[in-house]
């Protein structure tokens, strides 16, 4: 079944907040431990859609199972925030398809690098990330936890990321 992305609506918040935390508790995470927070979710509109970002959500039928935003940090530079997909339908390729729609949407708002930041311990994250062609470029304990920092430089090809096909992956 191939996983349908569209932009985000109020009416996705309880079930975006859900599968934020369902996704988090699922590698030993919670909001509130120094890393991750979820304070954003009831201002999506503000701080990712307002300010010249996005915020889009994966459907599987009429179940959201994936998410991911766009959160500008300055004119050539947006963060890459709430990348998850639902334990239950992980190792699907969902992640690469968010990934790579976010990355391609960022194109299109005009930003030139990506940049995003993941734990030690979220292991599928930071594969992910590698295979697609992000770097590391930095790391910090925060508590706990180690916090790996990422980015990617993103190429226009006919105003389309040159990157792979989002179809190809799932295959």
């Amino acid at each position: 079944m191939k996983l349908k992305i569209r932009r985000y609506r109020w009416s996705d918040l309880d079930t975006i907040l859900a599968l934020h935390q369902i996704c988090l508790a699922e590698v030993g995470l919670a909001p509130g431990d120094g890393v991750y927070y979820d304070d954003d979710f009831p201002r999506i509109q503000e701080l990712y859609l307002a300010c010249g970002g996005d915020f889009l959500v994966g459907e599987l039928g009429s179940r959201v199972v994936a998410m991911g935003g766009l959160r500008p940090i300055d004119s050539e530079t947006a963060e890459v925030c709430r990348l998850r997909v639902h334990p239950g339908f992980q190792r699907r390729g969902f992640g690469a398809t968010m990934l790579l729609a976010l990355e391609e949407r960022a194109v299109e708002l005009g930003f030139h690098l990506v940049r995003g930041d993941t734990t030690l311990n979220q292991g599928a994250a930071l594969a992910l990330y590698e295979r697609h062609g992000w770097r590391e470029i930095s790391r910090r304990q925060v508590g706990d936890l180690v916090v790996v920092y990422g980015e990617k430089r993103l190429r226009r090809g006919s105003d389309r990321l040159a990157v792979e096909s989002a179809d190809a992956l799932e295959s």
